[in-house]
């Protein structure tokens, strides 16, 4: 099962997120934080979430870049915080290679799809918290819009992806999309096929 929950800043994601890891009969529970602590800001908001995943039987993976690398025991339950911090990390890895921001940024967000479904190939349970970065009314240029792009993509292909997507409001969960796991099962199928599929075209077309 693949979840996504997504909201504001300060809108009690975060909370809800853990709630449902922690709800889960799975008792091997791993958190996988992406966040790099560059300040005081950032090592703040890591102090605040280790005080309120606190006692809730979490084993905490620190894993800023290269979400493929992690190894993890099958049937295991994944809380991922937060995309926007894994998005943003890789897209301005010191290592990039790319000088074409639209190529690096597709090479970014499939590097982060990929790690993101090798999770849910292995786990039980995979739960991703993202931001809702794109409602403040602000124009960004250069590379910043470009990461916002990425961002965006990451979120639109993950949420349909997932068995369910939540956005938290004010505290309040607000259900966007709730599939069953056999209709889940059938369409994640398909979809593996129609990559397949897509994968032969491309490859005959290299010939």
């Amino acid at each position: 099962m693949l979840r996504l929950v997504t909201g504001g800043s300060g809108s009690g994601k975060s909370a809800f997120a853990e709630s449902l890891t922690a709800a889960s009969e799975i008792r091997e529970r791993y958190y996988i934080a992406t966040m790099i602590p560059w300040d005081e800001e950032c090592r703040a908001r890591i102090r605040r979430h280790r005080a309120m995943r606190a006692g809730k039987g979490f084993a905490t993976l620190e894993q800023p870049l290269d979400l493929d690398q992690i190894q993890l025991p099958a049937g295991c339950a994944v809380l991922l915080e937060c995309l926007s911090n894994l998005t943003a990390n890789e897209y301005f890895r010191e290592d990039r290679r790319e000088p074409d921001p639209v190529c690096w940024g597709r090479a970014t967000e499939e590097r982060i799809l990929a790690g993101i479904c090798r999770l849910a190939e292995c786990a039980a349970e995979v739960t991703v918290v993202t931001d809702d970065v794109f409602s403040g009314g602000l124009s960004y240029g250069g590379e910043t819009e470009e990461y916002m792009k990425v961002l965006g993509n990451v979120n639109r292909r993950l949420a349909e992806l997932a068995g369910e997507v939540t956005e938290v409001v004010f505290g309040i969960p607000v259900c966007l999309k709730k599939e069953s796991a056999e209709r889940l099962k059938k369409e994640n199928a398909e979809r593996a096929v129609s990559r397949g599929e897509g994968e032969q075209r491309c490859a005959g077309s290299e010939a």
